[in-house]
């Protein structure tokens, strides 16, 4: 069939290519075709010859094709690709004009497609999610790639390589990939930072051509850049490697390397100079760069630049100026950006095809680099075609891309010598008329109103803008004509009057007449006249078409309703009516007056909506001399024949009685009208004819216009069929129309507009043209019904005056329309005679659906048949009769309630609950609540709603109305309701609105909106109001809960309890918590509070050894004093300890020390009490008294080994503290005691080398100095020493054991290997076991010698090294006296204190574990009642297996006790016996600790020779008096034997 077209017309202007794609045209390889995508379809034009020719179309995508490329491969030069928005690709046959196949298998938009040109059947394309379709159509293979996540913007296969194609990205990015791969990407070449527009291959294989330019000096070749894969693949084609041009947005374009993967040369688009394109200089345009390497010239590139203009580089020149000029004569160029390039060699010529946003398409000669032919092509429909009285063969050409095209068909050197005209049109062209006189003098009028004059003749008139009226219509003007004048120009008076006015009709249906000498003059509405000559009252109709009889006689003007009606100028005087379309006319022609026959003069033929042409004979007319006017209903003659609505009418000037019509069915149909016979059908367009006109010139052609964008040259005697298409062909043309694509809104980059102009958005893409028209057509217009051509259909509203004029048709599908609400918008056009209608069928049908209307009842039965109508009517006149006659009886209209609309105000009302009713049965109640607002019945409106939960925000807008109680009450409901839906600060704010301040915040706050409700509190009551406090308590609280402190704080600092504030900031408990808690306790005046918090935050700080920030937070209170010293003493004392053990292993927090300078020669405590006069301002007595009080004030729990060494180190350092102050005050029985306490506190936590160290930097020389200082009648303070001497030998003690001399080393080690260790381990574990249970002290103690004796802790191992590097070898005589030392620790006294303390301390462990063995079986027997005797059976067992009442003391004392269990008096007894032992020692015995005696006698024996024999004798007497333990009889064993 296109086949057939193409032969059918002689002459095409095709529609639009498309814009904004990469590749959408091409060249055919024989040279023979040229190709480009336009809208949905392909146009091919014949290229062979030296002036283009129309060859035919592809059909059959469903949406915008966006790609489009010819296989070059040998002898396959007629198949050709394209892919489309609708998802697929097809491959056509362009000899046939026919699809080969097709295949979707992309899952997103293609925005790029190419034939490969080495395989023949591969076609490569890509979408915009990065998807590459790899399809072999003759196998139907396909492969899919995906290099790159991001969009792609063009394609290009190597032309040398079959498996290489390059990709451009839209963000710069170009990657080249081998499709023969797994790893499929060889290069990623980054350099554009912008979309790329076009690559193209170097048709010449080899990188030699190129001399080194800019790039290659310059760049280092990034690491991007180098191959991904190490080397590639050793083929010779990649090997040789070819260039690959690239050009982007960002208006560059470079030249690529291959082999390298790098830039070798980077073009900067030059600013070239505009020569006079026809461009809107207000429009900023956007740039497309398109590059295309012509075939055979390796070294040239042509792309295109920022205007239009083409570029020819030459890549071999250096320097700044490397391009040409295509294009050298006034208006060559293109006026818009350049999309695609192509070239083709024919003969000895390489010509280049290019397509522009200016939608002409131009070949150019490269070898002289000349404009050869440009081809014009339409944007939009064609809705008017004219051609010019005066220049005969001129034709104006009226498109919907907002520009006029002239189209001069006569030149002889160039067929298709057109000129565009765009200034200040702006919108679609959809009326035409030229002057009948005046040469070039062309009127225009648009879709948005506009009417104006255009002087297309005068050779400036190129770039001259149009008059324009300064009458605009309110809506698209359908006609323009020229005639005489009429009043009230035609009444002279004003010197002289133009001979000719123009005359516009618009789709709100009225006629201006314009001066065309004064077009910013007013222009005049005809129907003034009308109604004034004719003395006309009722209202006139809606105009649709005017037509001057072309001697100015006689006016005709088409109506809305289908009638015509004739007026005589120059008065206009009504002459008659012709009743007989009933449908809105579309067309009216007079016939020409230069025949053979000067009646036919008088035929006038129209077209309407109905299919059916009417031509009518009214020369009876003119020349009947009757006053008033005459009615016509029948016809002269009638054309039957098309399906679908008539949109334009020409005569044939050759012939007479010779009629062609163009019609919606999409042909165009020749008519000899006298013998009322179709003569030959035109079926060329692919879309519904919009425009039609007779050749002036030649007898035989036609030119007709169409919404498929293009205006077709026909001859009439060519055609096949001669009467428009019926029954099935019909069909087939109304499938070819609904397949044109449905407009929906583009993803892909807009374009500001279609046209020079810019302005009609919704020509975007080239082909969406029209939108409005194509959504009528899905909502449902059929064609039969409807619109004045094409353009109506881009009116709804027209559509709906449409509507309201036809009450007869049943047929019409009055649901499909969404009508404007005319009521509520108060925008009915002037011609609607009553409400929109429904569709009419039951009312089930208006379930669920909201109706157009608010009384859809009273539409509905107004929609009826015709009779039921007509009985309507006569009801309604006897009922107003009747009312007439007797004024109080309302009429009975029976069972016709809605004719209520027409009678009195009972019968309304009873209308409008009818309808209330309907709306409340379909789930309408907001209408409902409408009419009753309408009625005056808001009361039970505002009740009924409330009590269905249905208020609304506009219900209570407009409750005031029934007055100020029931507003009250309407918003109390409606907070209810808002409460039960959840939306409690809208409740809120209702309440708010009645003063009902108490009631919101107390909604708010019970759902936990405290926020709001304290903003309303604080705005809304007094300051002192107890509900603001009780808010921020509670929500204080919640906060709380949840863990938000910080904002707790604010709530109770704003309910003014600082105290509550202070108390939940420090709740978290870290450092900064607890120092803003202090700082806030503080500045609120809790001191003591802001103390404890202080000194709590200082100890975190020293934990984290950051001393210089606790002495800060210190700082702040006086009462702290005496804490800032035990810091400072603490800091001091670290250093040391650090200086003298330095440690292997780097803390994860270096130590925050201050910088203080220390006097080292000094002891340690003189040392102290410097810095603190130094650092700490402490000088006068009274501050070292008032410190001692608030450091004695404090008491530590006693350490265990469990306490954390550095807390340890801490109380250490508070008891230090105190000796120190004791130094100062030289009270010496306090100082002993306290530094007997930090030796007893590091001794008690199991830290022996923390005791060895105190003891060597408190008491370097021993406690003979302190001795000499006590009074020695005091008894207390003299144990207190021997307590500390005692200590100070243990340490002394280990030490020698730990440290013996070098000779003696070896023997040492063969005694205490073998024999020691084990033995000495096995006690010491025995007796950690059963220490568990006794005294503190030996608790301690046995730990001590755990730990210490078997060096298990790493604390005895850095301990040993430490000592081991410290002393050197100790003289034995030196050892001699230190052993004498030792003395002190054999107090026999003391040993047997211990052993009672001991024994005590073994019974009450064993009377501890028989209770709580007696608790646990007591537990079981409950549980067994309780119903679970499995478990706690197994409980039992395992617990009686290990904790049997003798377990522990059958460790103490040898197995052999096992077997007699100890009763509980037998204890007792045991306890007392043991506590009167305890009794007998004396008090000043036990108030200070002591080494454990029989340890020591132990070591001093382990120690062996060196020691002096009477301490050896001492040492084995106490063991053999005192050893009786278990553990004390194990470990002696060896000396006792």
């Amino acid at each position: 069939m296109a086949a057939a077209a193409a032969a059918a017309a002689v002459r095409v202007l095709p529609a639009s290519p498309n814009w904004y794609s990469s590749r959408c045209s091409d060249a055919s390889s024989d040279g023979r075709l040229f190709g480009f995508a336009a809208r949905h379809r392909v146009c091919l034009l014949d290229v062979g010859a030296t002036t283009p020719a129309f060859y035919g179309e592809l059909i059959g995508h469903t949406d915008r094709i966006s790609g489009f490329a010819f296989c070059h491969c040998p002898g396959q030069s007629s198949l050709c690709a394209s892919s489309s928005d609708d998802g697929s690709v097809r491959i056509w046959d362009t000899e046939a004009l026919a699809p080969v196949a097709e295949y979707s298998l992309h899952q997103n938009a293609i925005s790029a497609l190419h034939w490969s040109p080495l395989v023949k059947d591969l076609i490569v394309s890509g979408d915009e999610k990065g998807v590459i379709v790899c399809y072999w159509h003759n196998r139907s293979d396909s492969q899919q790639f995906f290099p790159e996540p991001r969009t792609i913007f063009c394609l290009t296969c190597s032309p040398h390589h079959e498996n290489l194609v390059a990709i451009g990205y839209k963000d710069g990015m170009v990657v080249i990939i081998d499709i023969s791969r797994k790893r499929e990407v060889l290069h990623r070449l980054r350099g554009h930072d912008d979309e790329i527009h076009c690559l193209a291959w170097c048709p010449v294989p080899g990188e030699e051509r190129l001399s080194l330019s800019q790039d290659e000096l310059q760049v280092v070749p990034s690491e991007e850049g180098k191959v991904p894969n190490g080397e590639l693949t050793q083929d010779t084609t990649t090997k040789k490697g070819c260039y690959l041009a690239s050009g982007s947005k960002d208006q560059t374009i470079r030249i690529w390397s291959c082999t390298r993967g790098r830039s070798i040369m980077t073009l900067k688009l030059p600013p070239t100079k505009r020569r006079g394109g026809a461009v809107d200089p207000a429009v900023k345009e956007r740039i497309w760069l398109t590059v295309h390497w012509p075939s055979g010239r390796s070294t040239e590139i042509v792309s295109s630049c920022f205007g239009g203009e083409l570029l020819l580089w030459d890549l071999t020149q250096s320097g700044k100026r490397k391009w040409t000029l295509l294009g050298s004569s006034e208006g060559q160029n293109h006026s818009r950006i350049v999309f695609n390039l192509s070239s083709v060699k024919r003969h000895d010529k390489e010509l280049l095809f290019s397509i522009s946003m200016d939608r002409d398409v131009k070949c150019w000669d490269l070898s002289t680099l000349d404009c050869s032919w440009t081809m014009p092509s339409l944007g939009g429909f064609v809705y008017s075609l004219a051609f010019s009285p005066v220049d005969t063969g001129c034709l104006a050409i009226g498109v919907g891309d907002s520009m006029i095209r002239v189209w001069n068909t006569l030149s002889m050197n160039n067929i298709y010598d057109v000129k565009t005209f765009w200034q200040s049109i702006k919108s679609k062209v959809t009326a035409l008329s030229w002057h009948p006189t005046k040469e070039g003098c062309l009127a225009f009028g648009t879709d948005d109103g506009k009417v104006g004059i255009f002087d297309t003749f005068s050779s400036s008139a190129k770039n001259k803008p149009p008059q324009i009226s300064s009458t605009y219509h309110k809506k698209t003007v359908y006609t323009l004509a020229w005639g005489p004048p009429t009043p009230p120009l035609s009444s002279g008076g004003e010197g002289e009057q133009p001979s000719v006015t123009l005359y516009s009709c618009a789709g709100e249906g009225i006629v201006f007449q314009h001066n065309p000498w004064k077009l910013n003059g007013e222009a005049n509405d005809i129907n003034k006249v009308i109604r004034d000559t004719n003395s006309i009252k009722h209202k006139l109709p809606a105009r649709t078409e005017v037509s001057w009889k072309p001697d100015g006689r006689l006016l005709a003007l088409g109506n809305e309703d289908g009638s015509i009606e004739i007026f005589q100028a120059p008065n206009l005087k009504l002459l008659c009516t012709i009743q007989q379309h009933h449908k809105l006319i579309n067309a009216i022609r007079w016939h020409h007056e230069h025949g053979s026959q000067p009646e036919l003069s008088y035929l006038i033929a129209s077209g309407s909506i109905n299919a059916t042409i009417y031509v009518h004979n009214l020369k009876s007319v003119v020349e009947s001399t009757s006053e008033s006017p005459l009615t016509i209903t029948e016809p002269f003659r009638t054309l039957a024949g098309h399906t679908a609505k008539i949109t334009s009418l020409s005569w044939s000037p050759h012939h007479e009685g010779r009629l062609v019509s163009a019609c919606y069915d999409g042909t165009a149909q020749v008519w000899d009208v006298m013998k009322e016979e179709p003569l030959c059908n035109y079926r060329g367009h692919q879309g519904r004819l919009l425009s039609v006109q007779w050749s002036p010139v030649d007898s035989d052609s036609v030119y007709t216009g169409a919404d498929d964008f293009s205006v077709h040259k026909w001859h009439i005697s060519k055609q096949e069929h001669t009467r428009p298409p019926q029954g099935k062909k019909s069909i087939e043309l109304e499938k070819k129309r609904s397949m044109q694509p449905k407009v929906k809104a583009k993803k892909k980059k807009k374009p500001v507009g279609k046209s020079p102009a810019k302005q009609d958005l919704s020509d975007v893409m080239n082909g969406d043209e029209n939108a409005k028209e194509m959504l009528l057509e899905e909502n449902g217009v059929s064609d039969h019904e409807g619109e004045k051509e094409a353009q109506e259909a881009e009116l709804p509203d027209k559509v709906s005056v449409i509507v309201s004029k036809d009450t007869s048709s049943s047929a019409y599908d009055y649901s499909s329309f969404s009508f404007p609400k005319p009521f509520v918008t108060q925008k009915a056009t002037p011609v609607k005679k009553d409400p929109p209608k429904e569709k009419p069928t039951p009312d089930a049908s208006l379930k669920k659906r909201k109706p157009r209307s608010i009384l859809p009842f009273s539409t509905f039965m107004d929609h009826r048949s015709k009779d039921e109508l007509h009985q309507d009517c006569l009801r309604l006149a006897t009922c107003l009769k009747t009312k007439d006659n007797n004024e109080d009886v309302s009429p009975d209209l029976k069972d016709r309630i809605h004719l209520g609309l027409f009678t009195d105000r009972t019968s309304l009302h009873k209308m409008i609950d009818v309808e209330g009713k309907h709306h409340l049965e379909n789930g309408h109640p907001e209408l409902f609540q409408q009419l009753m607002l309408w009625k005056g019945d808001m009361k039970g409106v505002l009740q009924a709603a409330a009590e269905r939960g249905e208020l609304t925000d506009q219900l209570v807008a407009i409750s005031p109305m029934v007055g100020y109680q029931a507003w009250v009450w309407t918003v109390e409901a409606f907070a209810k309701q808002l409460c039960f839906q959840e939306q409690y600060v809208k409740a809120a704010s209702h309440l708010l609105s009645i003063h009902k301040v108490y009631e919101a915040v107390e909604l708010l706050k019970v759902n936990h909106f405290y926020r709001e409700a304290i903003v309303i509190a604080k705005a809304r009551l007094r300051p002192e109001d107890p509900i603001l406090r009780d808010l921020y308590t509670s929500w204080a609280a919640l906060l709380e809960k949840d863990g938000h402190y910080s904002m707790a704080a604010k709530c109770y600092l704003g309910a003014s309890s600082p105290y509550d504030a202070v108390k939940v900031l420090a709740k978290k408990g870290d450092v900064t918590s607890l120092k803003t808690a202090a700082e806030l306790a503080l500045i609120s005046g809790e001191e003591e509070l802001s103390a404890t918090l202080s000194f709590r935050c200082a100890q975190d700080l020293l934990l984290s050894r950051n001393w210089v920030g606790a002495q800060e937070v210190l700082q702040q209170h006086k009462t702290l004093f005496g804490q800032r010293l035990v810091f400072c003493l603490n800091e001091l004392l670290c250093k040391c300890l650090s200086e003298r053990n330095p440690c292997d292993r780097k803390s994860p927090v270096p130590p925050c020390y201050h910088s203080w300078e220390l006097n080292r020669e000094a002891s340690f405590f003189d040392m102290v009490m410097e810095v603190w006069q130094n650092a700490l301002g402490m000088d006068t007595t009274e501050q070292v008294t008032r410190a001692q009080e608030q450091l004695r004030s404090i008491e530590h729990p006693p350490s265990t080994g469990n306490t954390h060494p550095k807390q340890v180190l801490f109380h250490i350092s508070h008891d230090l503290t105190l000796a120190a102050l004791s130094y100062q005050t030289a009270t010496w029985d306090e100082a002993v005691k306290s530094i007997l306490g930090a030796v007893t506190r590091s001794y008690d936590a199991g830290n022996f080398t923390l005791m060895q160290e105190i003891c060597s930097i408190i008491l370097p020389e021993g406690c003979d100095n302190l001795r000499h200082k006590l009074d020695s009648t005091n008894t207390q303070s003299m144990d207190a020493c021997r307590s500390l001497e005692g200590f100070v030998a243990y340490v002394l003690l280990y030490d020698l054991w730990w440290n013996p001399p070098k000779d003696s080393l070896v023997l040492q080690k063969a005694v205490l290997d073998p024999v020691q260790c084990p033995s000495e381990q096995i006690a010491l574990e025995k007796s950690y076991v059963s220490g568990q249970s006794s005294s503190e002290e030996t608790l301690e103690q046995t730990a001590v010698e755990m730990d210490e004796n078997l060096c298990d802790t790493t604390e005895v191992h850095r301990c040993e090294t430490e000592s081991d590097s410290r002393t050197s070898l100790v003289s034995l005589v030196d050892r001699q006296s230190k052993l004498n030392g030792c003395k002190v620790l054999l107090s026999e006294e003391i040993a047997a204190l211990q052993n009672t303390q001991r024994d005590i301390a073994k019974v009450q462990q064993v009377l501890a574990d028989m209770i709580r063995q007696h608790q646990q079986q007591r537990n079981n027997l409950q549980e067994n009642t309780n119903g679970s005797p499995q478990e706690s059976n197994l409980h039992q067992n395992s617990e009686t297996e290990s904790d049997k009442p003798c377990s522990d003391s059958s460790q103490m004392n040898g197995k052999d006790e096992v077997k007699e269990p100890i009763t509980l008096p037998e204890l007792t007894k045991q306890l007392l016996k043991a506590k009167q032992k305890l009794a007998e020692f004396p008090d000043n015995l036990k108030v200070f600790p002591f080494p454990d005696v029989l340890e020591c006698c132990l070591v001093l024996l382990h120690i062996g020779s060196q020691h002096p024999p009477e301490l050896h004798e001492q040492a084995l007497d106490i063991l053999r008096k005192h050893g009786s333990a278990n553990i004390y009889k194990k470990a002696g064993r060896r000396f006792l034997t």
